[in-house]
């Protein structure tokens, strides 16, 4: 049952059943015709993208992926992690249909009744490892985020047929086993530039021992200028592999700290960004940096980030390899399941979360 339009939202409670409880999610509001944003969903001012902040010359690094051995390739990935934190990548080994696939796939999961997604929220989910959602930690944010996502942690496929939405399931699949060969040359070519040559089974399982994948649906916004699509933060993965779709509205922090730099959206490129782990692990080496997504007045966006993180169950820190080689540890070893829960339990705050593990 939708609320009257009038002053539709006025009581925080009504906004909660219609958008959480209910399962109408952000894109439910947004099909409402609402002609102001509901107060719930407006941001402090210091959180509000400021477009005059916006650096329109610069532009993240675009990487050639078509001979991933070349030394100068190479180089530039390193450089792009330790400088950048962000990258894009194009010519690589994921078929273009297969990211067209799971685009189309991410529209027919959101195109859904509002009361078959619910089935996936956390109150009815099977299971964590399927969740259907709204904002980011709504139990923990003085304001809303305009966003609605479908999240799924790989375990088996076993599992995914048995608890993953049907209308995604298979395309979902299908981008994160093509994806694998491209977060592999990533990987090795970064744990090269730090000087570790090989890559055991052990290290391969600290690096990408668990996936998760996540549909995000941004739909149009009132008022978009008073809210976001995303709050300013960094992941907790060890590397994100982001398929955008054509509209834009990622931001990156700039390396001055003040500025932001739009991530255009290149048709079959893909989006690699440094995670938390990583910059751990590295010892600080490669850089996982704040980003952030606006929201739209006059398009519907959706995005597809891969996470590719170490197992809930293992320790991260600074590699040993660099500590043997003279460096100076700057992070302690923390358990990554609490250094995930850390970042759950509060509201996006940019690079705050990296703390928990400084020594």
């Amino acid at each position: 049952m939708a609320p009257s339009l009038s002053e539709p939202f006025s009581d925080s409670s009504v906004l909660i059943d219609f958008v959480i409880n209910q399962g109408n999610g952000v894109k439910g509001l947004s099909e409402m015709g609402l002609k102001a944003l509901p107060k719930q969903y407006i941001q402090p001012l210091e959180e509000r993208m400021c477009m005059t902040n916006v650096q329109a010359q610069e532009s993240i690094p675009i990487i050639d992926m078509s001979n991933p051995n070349d030394p100068e390739v190479e180089k530039s990935i390193c450089e792009a992690a330790s400088k950048w934190g962000f990258f894009q990548i194009v010519n690589h080994d994921v078929p273009v249909e297969v990211l067209e696939n799971v685009k189309n796939a991410t529209y027919k999961f959101f195109g859904l009744a509002a009361e078959v997604k619910n089935k996936y929220s956390k109150e009815h989910s099977l299971s964590n490892n399927v969740r259907f959602g709204t904002s980011f930690t709504p139990q923990a944010e003085k304001a809303l985020e305009w966003k609605d996502y479908l999240s799924l942690f790989y375990v088996s496929e076993e599992e995914a047929f048995a608890l993953w939405p049907s209308v995604c399931r298979e395309q979902v699949l299908d981008y994160m086993s093509k994806s694998e060969v491209v977060i592999k040359q990533l990987l090795k070519v970064l744990m090269k530039g730090l000087n570790v040559n090989e890559i055991d089974e052990t290290k391969e399982s600290l690096l990408m021992g668990s996936m998760r994948t996540n549909l995000n649906y941004y739909p149009k916004c009132p008022n978009p200028e008073l809210t976001v699509g995303v709050g300013r933060h960094s992941d907790v993965s060890t590397l994100t592999i982001l398929l955008q779709d054509e509209i834009g509205g990622l931001f990156v922090r700039g390396n001055d700290g003040d500025n932001w730099i739009h991530v255009p959206p290149i048709k079959g490129s893909l989006v690699i960004n440094v995670g938390d782990a990583l910059q751990i692990m590295s010892n600080g080496k490669y850089k996982s940096v704040e980003h952030r997504v606006v929201a739209n007045g006059s398009n519907n966006r959706i995005s597809v980030p891969i996470f590719v993180n170490p197992r809930p169950s293992d320790m991260i820190g600074s590699l040993p390899e660099l500590i043997e080689n003279g460096e100076k540890p700057i992070y302690k070893q923390v358990l990554y399941s609490d250094y995930v829960k850390h970042f759950f339990r509060k509201a996006h705050d940019g690079k705050k979360t990296v703390a928990f593990a400084e020594l």
